[in-house]
């Protein structure tokens, strides 16, 4: 019996998964992102800005002080990454699919707890746009 449940479970997991993928702000989320990964220079200056964020994390964490200069370089760094459309666009767009990621969990974790789906009372009330819950 374990394996038809199972076997039922993975099916309309596929089911839900073919729906996200159906969605016109899924794809939208998904064509910012592929457009990052094929832009070199957006992706350069990603790593150079989590490479001098880590340095910097690194400092705070052994106790040393972070410069005005260094911070200065750091935000100059990260103006000229969130200035280029693309890498803009890839940040929007990894902030709206983890915010329909954790809606959705959300609402699955919520399913499990009420034992049937949930209604938006049940979550909460409205949380807003792509939340997963209404």
């Amino acid at each position: 019996m374990q394996t038809t449940v199972s076997e039922s479970i993975q099916l309309k997991t596929r089911e839900l998964c073919e729906a996200l993928v159906a969605l016109p702000e899924f794809q939208s989320i998904r064509s910012r992102i592929d457009g990052f990964s094929e832009d070199t220079n957006a992706r350069l200056l990603l790593a150079q800005l989590e490479e001098k964020g880590g340095e910097l994390q690194q400092r705070q964490d052994s106790g040393l002080p972070i410069t005005d200069l260094e911070i200065g370089s750091y935000e100059n760094l990260r103006q000229r990454f969130l200035s280029e459309p693309v890498a803009a666009g890839f940040v929007a767009a990894r902030e709206e699919m983890i915010g329909l990621q954790e809606g959705i969990m959300k609402h699955v974790a919520k399913t499990f707890e009420l034992g049937r789906v949930p209604n938006p009372e049940d979550m909460g009330g409205s949380c807003g746009t792509g939340c997963g819950c209404h």
